[in-house]
């Protein structure tokens, strides 16, 4: 099983995930941090999604669960 690169560190009361870490680099990331360095292309396993009203950071779809966030 891979690594996963990024983690989740804190969820809302709603499960919804909020802060994250990237296990490479140790940076801690709020989930707009992370939205953003999504968007910029630095977490290419990685997109966002319009969840509920708010943008989301989802791991790409594949085979792996070794890259998903939970």
């Amino acid at each position: 099983m891979a690594k996963r690169k990024v983690r989740v560190t804190k969820e809302s009361k709603t499960g919804r995930n909020e802060r994250f870490v990237d296990d490479t680099t140790g940076r801690s990331m709020t989930r707009t941090e992370f939205n953003k360095a999504i968007n910029n292309g630095t977490y290419e396993n990685y997109h966002t999604r319009n969840i509920g009203g708010k943008i989301t950071p989802v791991s790409n779809p594949d085979k792996s669960k070794g890259n998903n966030l939970d």
